[in-house]
């Protein structure tokens, strides 16, 4: 498994590719590949989303006859198993290749080894690791699903410089400005699913869906949102289309749930936390069973500080505006007390950066890798 001086070089442009099914491959992982031969890219591809051509086939086709000898860079362990595609492990034996490069394998447990030791079977040299790092913080959320049976949880909140959300009179307005909101779009868009508290709904009444144009095809991320006692009401704006699933506890009242059911939207319970409210991680063991891979998280003050306090949160996506709104407006997080306080873990920065008239801050949890943003 010993590598070639060049492989790292190889193994960035398969990840420039890979970074091109952003937003559009959910629920599989971001994948690119690169054949080469002879010292020169013979072909390439990448996935672009579910039940499509993987990266490898895209490749290969490209290559044809040339991708006989070559080696292939592919920024995830080539698939093992037929799902909706036939086993990409099977298309690069088929085809010839004498090696294959990969930074790391797939977590997922029908694959999991199972593609390399193939690969090598057939007499394939492989070797495993280049660009490990960066290959992981592509596919965050899948790597998370599989390996934590949860999604990659990204909070993110908008305050003012006096660490204000909202107006004190409780009108609706804009914190930040257009170029804010246009990012928060980009991250949205990446994410499997996006997700708020009833709290939000009823004072903000938000679509939070994706407005963004990807060419031919758009892919809407699922609409969660967390009602505890099914008090949204059934026209909310986030529940337009169909399509939301909204989290209520078990003891939610069952004449509610049938009243209160909007067309098209799956109402689920969980048991309550100990605060009282939803289990967090039962909900997201949940959205892990449905193949969300990225979870993001747009709410209030309470239901933030929840998250938070729970140790859930793998990045704090924080847009601070130039305003100030005043001592009675509402919070950045609601975590009172001591204990509640010393209960979140210690955050470390890791990007800073001017949008628009506004700053973007990410934190993380200190000693966690780090994501890549939608600008990397």
């Amino acid at each position: 498994m010993n590598g070639a001086p060049e492989d790292e070089s190889w193994m960035r442009r398969a990840l420039d590719l890979a970074e091109q099914g952003l937003y559009t491959s959910d629920p599989n992982p971001r994948v690119g590949c690169v054949l080469v031969r002879g010292g020169r890219v013979v072909g390439e591809g990448w996935h672009r989303r579910a039940g499509e051509a993987h990266a490898e086939v895209l490749a290969l086709h490209a290559a044809g006859s040339e991708a006989r000898g070559a080696t292939a860079y592919v920024t995830l362990e080539p698939c093992s198993h037929t799902g909706r595609t036939p086993p990409c492990a099977d298309a690069l034996i088929g085809a010839g290749v004498t090696r294959v490069v990969c930074p790391e394998i797939d977590p997922n447990p029908r694959v999991a080894g199972a593609g390399l030791a193939r690969l090598q079977a057939a007499g394939i040299d492989v070797t495993l690791g280049p660009l490990r790092d960066a290959a992981r913080r592509l596919n965050p959320g899948f790597f998370s699903r599989f390996e934590r049976q949860r999604p990659y949880v990204r909070l993110k909140l908008a305050m003012s410089l006096d660490g204000r959300t909202a107006r004190a009179d409780g009108q609706r307005a804009w914190i930040t400005g257009e170029a804010a909101r246009g990012d928060v779009q980009s991250w949205r868009a990446r994410s499997s699913a996006v997700l708020t508290g009833a709290g939000t709904v009823r004072a903000d009444d938000p679509r939070l869906d994706v407005r963004l144009n990807y060419g031919d095809w758009v892919r809407q991320p699922l609409r969660v949102v967390l009602d505890t006692a099914l008090s949204c009401a059934p026209d909310a704006r986030v529940f337009a289309g169909g399509g939301a699933l909204v989290f209520a506890a078990e003891d939610a009242d069952p004449g509610a749930v049938g009243a209160r059911r909007p067309a098209g939207v799956r109402i689920e319970t969980l048991a309550r936390g100990a605060g009282g409210g939803l289990d967090l991680s039962a909900a997201l063991a949940r959205l892990a069973a449905l193949e969300v891979n990225e979870l993001w998280v747009e709410c209030g003050p309470r239901l933030a500080a929840a998250w938070l306090a729970a140790r859930l949160v793998d990045e704090w996506i924080l847009y601070v505006a130039p305003s100030l709104l005043g001592a009675d407006a509402p919070p950045l997080a609601e975590l009172r007390g001591a204990p509640g306080v010393s209960s979140v873990e210690e955050m470390e920065f890791t990007d800073l950066r001017r949008v628009g008239g506004d700053v973007r801050l990410i934190l993380q949890p200190k000693g966690q890798h780090r994501s890549c943003s939608p600008e990397s």
